[in-house]
């Protein structure tokens, strides 16, 4: 990139500005990517100075590279609900591009907990921040927005509305960041630049799929934020959604932005909504033991930390082909993985040399250790015929000598581009969150209390037992 540009970061002392963003943006800076003139505004209720400010970010202001880069930070301290902080920020703004003589390139970046989201959005129109330095000029500014986008489709729509009053679609950057994810974007290489798959990539061949959202940890800092939203708005309307896509997605017409987010949004809108009547039974939801015991918890509270489900997808393609899904904290591991488990046939001809219980299983590994695996069936050594399950896998490390890409850092590369193609279009959300909102409808008629599991398990047992009733079990 080579425009000046300044990006303001809301939040900019929380957790996704210090974890992600931070050292996101020093690596690209140590890669050459970031123009000479650029400038990071930090925006937060705390009160810092710039020096303060370029201190705050623990063991990476430690790096030898931090120096040089941290000559580019900036802080603006100022409250979400109050113009003040906002008008001292249009000072900032201004002394940027009366020093480059010209209007540079604005972008907003919202990493706050949600609820702050339509206050900053009604300030940056009133101040006439989003308009950019001069008249006819928000082309120039950009708006990023994380996850999750809104509670529920309602409160989706109205956020939606308001962005749209105030910025362009191409304006617009909403964060899944998992669409940055090397090995979720090598599906669309893997599944359509390989002739052997895509044949077999349907309800003839294919028995079920399981998706696997599983962390180790439990709320651990987040406790607050956390505890307002629970798992399945936290990763069900957005990761989940975006690994269901990758798997019923149809080939686009062509690799640009609007032929992806077309086929993307068309195998979102054709997932079946679990009605609430349905959710008691296919739905599982659980909470891990001592939960409310956690920092900023609030007692008795019946937010979910793991969930269960079952659902299909009325497509052409994969019409009756079942789709089990997981998403928990104090996991046994961390491990999101995609799990194609294909129709056994091993017994036709192999039937009494120890078949296997499960045939040919594709696995779409996103994390950790980023690849893809495939079981196939094969007979042991030795002198008589016994079949054994093998694996064969590509791993990104082995395979290219590199992990890829960070996912933030394929993020910021594709905002700072201006590339909206790895992020959620309005009718993605729309559709997305049509089928959550409905499970949480149906937890919220059914009334019935949640399953507490204990930590470093898989979950409540009515979690294997929504697999087990079909006869299959997770992998």
């Amino acid at each position: 990139m080579q425009s000046a540009f300044v990006m303001v970061i809301f939040g900019a002392t929380g957790d996704l500005s210090q974890n992600r963003l931070m050292p996101a943006l020093l690596t690209l800076f140590n890669q050459n990517f970031l123009p000479k003139d650029f400038y990071i505004v930090g925006f937060s209720r705390r009160e810092l100075s710039d020096d303060e400010f370029r201190e705050h970010f623990g063991e990476l202001s430690q790096k030898p590279e931090w120096s040089d880069f941290s000559k580019h930070l900036y802080y603006q301290k100022g409250d979400f609900t109050k113009e003040q902080g906002y008008l001292g920020l249009i000072k900032k703004l201004n002394s940027f591009d009366k020093k480059m003589g010209a209007c540079i390139t604005r972008f907003f970046y919202l990493a706050t907990p949600p609820e702050n989201y339509e206050m900053i959005l009604n300030f940056l129109s009133s101040t006439e921040l989003a308009e950019g330095c001069g008249q006819g000029s928000n082309k120039w500014t950009r708006v990023i927005i994380e996850k999750p986008f809104g509670k529920d489709l309602e409160t989706a729509i109205t956020l939606d509305k308001k962005l749209s009053k105030i910025f362009e679609e191409k304006q617009i950057f909403r964060v899944d960041h998992y669409l940055g994810k090397e090995t979720l974007q090598n599906m669309l290489a893997f599944r359509f630049a390989n002739g052997i798959f895509e044949p077999v990539w349907n309800k003839n061949f294919i028995d079920h799929v399981q998706i696997t959202f599983a962390e180790k940890k439990g709320v651990e800092a987040r406790g607050k934020f956390f505890d307002g939203v629970g798992i399945l708005r936290d990763v069900g309307q957005n990761h989940l959604m975006q690994l269901i896509a990758a798997v019923g997605m149809e080939m686009p017409k062509s690799f640009t932005k609007e032929d992806l987010r077309d086929e993307r949004a068309r195998v979102i809108r054709s997932i079946k909504c679990i009605e609430p009547k349905e959710v008691a039974k296919e739905v599982v939801r659980g909470q891990y033991q001592d939960y409310i015991k956690e920092k900023d918890v609030l007692p008795g509270s019946n937010t979910e930390t793991f969930v269960a489900f079952k659902f299909n997808i009325e497509s052409e393609r994969l019409s009756g082909v079942p789709f089990y899904v997981r998403a928990g904290k104090k996991m046994p591991k961390d491990e999101v993985t995609i799990s194609i488990v294909f129709l056994q046939t091993c017994h036709i001809l192999f039937k009494e040399y120890g078949c296997p219980e499960m045939g040919n299983v594709l696995t779409i590994k996103i994390q950790p250790d980023e690849g893809i695996y495939l079981r196939v069936i094969a007979k042991k050594p030795g002198s008589k015929l016994a079949l054994e399950t093998a694996d064969m896998h590509f791993t990104y490390e082995e395979s290219f000598m590199t992990k890829g890409t960070e996912a933030y850092e394929k993020v910021l590369i594709d905002i700072f581009s201006g590339d909206q193609m790895l992020f959620n279009r309005s009718d993605e959300l729309a559709s997305s969150w049509e089928f959550i909102t409905k499970i949480l409808k149906g937890w919220e008629e059914d009334g019935s209390k949640l399953k507490i599991y204990t930590p470093g398990t898989w979950g409540p047992k009515e979690a294997q037992e929504l697999i087990d009733r079909d006869g299959r079990k997770w992998l």
